[in-house]
């Protein structure tokens, strides 16, 4: 019956998506699952999204293969498979559908690890100022949250961003609609790490600043108050331009300041504020984020230009990640971190107080027996500004839930498309 279910939809949604022009070929798409190089023979939910329109249509692998009816166009299938106590994600970028050919294509899945620390929240894209004249985005922040009920050690947590910096721009480690990397991500720029000993108690969360630990919606009203952030990005030694990086308040403690270490170009980390690929490591073997990152051995440049160098990030160190796509050039986006770190995206328009925020893992939520009586359902905090809408599906209010003394688990499948939505208000905005 779900699979039924599955293929009404994706019936439904070509029906519409083919409206406009009825005269347009419907062809049979075919889209094989695999695990290595074997057919992946479990129940799994392959979506196919329309890249020009960001519609989605699903339907189940049967004996690991799905089968479509497209009209021609550039698509992105992706599937996640539960597998005993396994996640496996997968996302082939390159689906081009052409009238009368074979539009056949493979969908490889890798299997992904899930972290007790996660991003829960990340805040790039600012706001408009108080005039509405021109944007403002020099309030950049990240929640880490520890999403367990044991006590978390962050100490040695880094942060990196994928290269390049947008998600439309020219991606010079793409070739042939693949990335040429597998057992790293490549950190652009620079990688910042905290300095001092730093635990997550239970069902909690640190703030840090990104750019600018201070108020900044005494000067921008819909802007957000970082002056009070647990932690900030802040080694002007380093980076030192001072717009992106004026003086921490001073209810932060300056060992609460990260450090970091440029080994691009530039005064301040090019962070986008459209579309970031933003992560979190953790280094092994004894190695710090700092040693790693200052051995030129680490260091290469897709270009042979020092302005795009990266680091080497081996993939095990990789705790979690987030991929954004700007909305407005979605078309001309591509992936920049691998399947197991986060095999989709959050698709996301800036300059509108909009956040990134992570779904609430509703059947983990509701197990937990403390939090009878404390969820708040009816979730309003998406936007509206995409087809179909954003939303965390469900349906319970993470944060409404939390200040009632809920402990909340995060949904976790490292695919982004499962795992996030764009929210409307920043959630430390009150």
């Amino acid at each position: 019956m779900k699979k039924l279910i599955y293929i009404l939809l994706a019936a439904a949604a070509t029906f519409t998506a083919c409206k406009k022009d009825e005269s347009a070929k419907i062809n049979d798409v075919t889209v094989q699952v695999l695990i290595g190089d074997e057919p992946v023979t479990d129940a799994v939910e392959v979506t196919v999204t329309d890249k020009s329109t960001s519609t989605s249509y699903k339907t189940t692998a049967i004996n690991g293969t799905a089968t479509f009816q497209l009209v021609a166009g550039i698509y992105e299938a992706s599937a996640t498979l539960y597998k005993e106590s396994s996640i496996y994600n997968g996302t082939n970028s390159a689906v081009t559908v052409v009238d009368g050919g074979s539009n056949s294509f493979t969908l490889k899945l890798a299997e992904s690890t899930t972290s007790q620390v996660i991003i829960k929240e990340l805040y790039v894209g600012g706001c408009m100022d108080n005039e509405g004249a021109k944007d403002y985005a020099l309030d950049k922040y990240v929640i880490l949250y520890n999403n367990s009920p044991l006590e978390a050690d962050a100490s040695k947590m880094a942060f990196g961003i994928g290269s390049p910096a947008n998600s439309n721009s020219i991606n010079y480690y793409l070739k042939d609609g693949n990335l040429t990397y597998s057992d790293y991500i490549p950190a652009w720029n620079a990688v910042w790490w905290f300095q001092k000993e730093v635990k997550i108690a239970p069902y909690s969360q640190i703030v840090i600043s990104i750019t600018g630990a201070i108020n900044h919606t005494e000067t921008y009203s819909k802007s957000v108050d970082l002056s009070k952030a647990d932690y900030v990005f802040y080694d002007p030694e380093v980076f030192s331009l001072a717009s992106n990086y004026p003086a921490p308040s001073a209810s932060i403690p300056s060992d609460n300041y990260l450090k970091t270490y440029c080994y691009g170009l530039g005064t301040a980390w090019a962070i986008s504020k459209t579309s970031p690929a933003f992560f979190i490591f953790s280094p092994e073997g004894g190695m710090t984020a700092k040693a790693f990152v200052t051995n030129p051995d680490n260091i290469e440049s897709p270009t042979g230009k020092p302005a795009f160098n990266c680091a080497k990030i081996p993939l095990g160190w990789i705790k979690d990640g987030v991929e954004v796509y700007d909305y407005a050039n979605i078309q001309k986006s591509h992936k920049r971190l691998l399947d197991s770190v986060d095999a989709g995206y959050v698709p996301f328009t800036n300059k509108s107080g909009y956040t990134i925020y992570r779904n609430v893992d509703k059947e983990a939520t509701e197990a937990l027996a403390e939090n009878e009586g404390k969820l708040v359902y009816n979730y309003a905090g998406g936007t509206d500004d995409f087809e179909g809408g954003s939303t965390d599906p469900s349906g319970i209010d993470a944060e409404a839930s939390i200040a009632k003394g809920a402990h909340i688990i995060y949904k976790d499948t490292n695919n982004s498309r499962n795992d996030f939505h764009q929210r409307k208000v920043a959630s430390i905005k009150k």
